[in-house]
């Protein structure tokens, strides 16, 4: 199936897409509860092979936009294709072609590690000798292989965390969906995580990451969508999102003295300038080649200058910008 641009399922999209060979493409999704949308008009396409960030705050309509795409909740308007097949309409299928790792642990801590993923293949249509081997298989990527008879119940959280990533890798789908798949464990899991999932991309596994971590989206994603609402907001590579702020690169100077901000705002590489409580924040077009140029003027205006700190936006100064600051519930 080819899309064109005038398809449904490829708004947004500027070229025709071969749904074939797409992991996903979930196109205008839409879900309400009575009279309240939680979900508006939702598109995200992820290729194989790609890593793509969902992020949001708390009631952004992640979660919902997740459970339709793994066919727990069934959308009020939209389309969704998982390797070019209708999901809703075939949702036996679509839903042996993914992967879930949701945020609570969902294992049986009485079951040996290795009988968890048996018990977990079975459900996908697993048996005999194949679903042993992919067992195996699931252990060994995500580093248990020498805990494969030990119970989740004598594992740690990470361990329990990686265990998980097994248990939706066993039957070897095509979309791997995680669900802040690194709370509450440490470092340490945490990059082993962050190795197995760039290990799974370069397997050409479609992988959809959803999480709070700014740091771990700027790590792993190859693309990253920010919904707020229940819509999208932002969806773009890193490089594309900062675009979207007034300045990406900052100069934060404590000084004492009398400023002339608009005079300031002339010197070249300047984009804008603010003072509150002594210090002043400059946006520059290029820290490496304006910081020193911008010194310079305010060493020759006879300020005392007491401290001086650089820096460049990252994914939570655009997240924040996007979405507020205010605290949500």
């Amino acid at each position: 199936m080819l899309l064109t641009t005038g398809s449904p399922l490829a708004k947004g999209a500027a070229t025709a897409v071969d749904a074939s060979r797409v992991g996903l493409i979930a196109a205008g999704l839409s879900k309400r509860y009575g009279d309240r949308r939680v979900v508006s008009d939702v598109s995200i396409t992820v290729q194989p092979g790609e890593i793509v960030g969902l992020l949001g705050p708390n009631g952004a309509g992640k979660t919902t936009t997740v459970s339709m795409i793994c066919g727990l909740l069934k959308p009020d308007e939209g389309s969704i294709m998982v390797c070019g097949v209708d999901a809703v309409k075939n949702s036996d299928f679509t839903k042996r072609r993914i992967g879930l790792v949701p945020q609570d642990i969902a294992l049986y801590e009485t079951l040996s590690a290795l009988h968890n993923l048996e018990l977990f293949g079975a459900l996908y249509g697993l048996a005999g000798a194949d679903l042993r081997k992919r067992a195996h298989i699931a252990l060994e990527l995500v580093g248990l292989a020498d805990r494969a008879r030990d119970k989740p119940a004598t594992f740690s959280g990470g361990m329990k965390r990686r265990l998980n990533i097994a248990a939706a890798l066993v039957h070897d789908p095509d979309v791997l969906i995680l669900d802040e798949p690194t709370v509450g464990i440490d470092p340490q899991s945490r990059n082993s995580i962050f190795d197995n999932l760039e290990a799974l991309r370069a397997r050409g596994k479609a992988i959809i990451y959803t999480t709070h971590y700014m740091e771990e989206a700027e790590r792993l994603c190859d693309r990253i969508v920010i919904m707020d609402h229940g819509k999208v907001i932002a969806s773009d590579t890193l490089a594309g999102l900062y675009t979207r702020l007034p300045a990406s690169q900052t100069l934060a100077v404590d000084f004492e003295g009398d400023l002339d901000l608009a005079a300031l705002c002339r010197v070249s590489g300047v984009r804008e300038a603010h003072v509150k409580n002594n210090q002043l924040k400059i946006a520059l077009d290029d820290l490496s080649n304006d910081a020193a140029t911008v010194l310079v003027w305010l060493g020759a205006q006879e300020l005392k200058v007491n401290h001086v700190s650089s820096g460049r936006a990252n994914l939570e100064t655009l997240f924040l910008a996007l979405t507020g600051r205010q605290l949500r519930d």
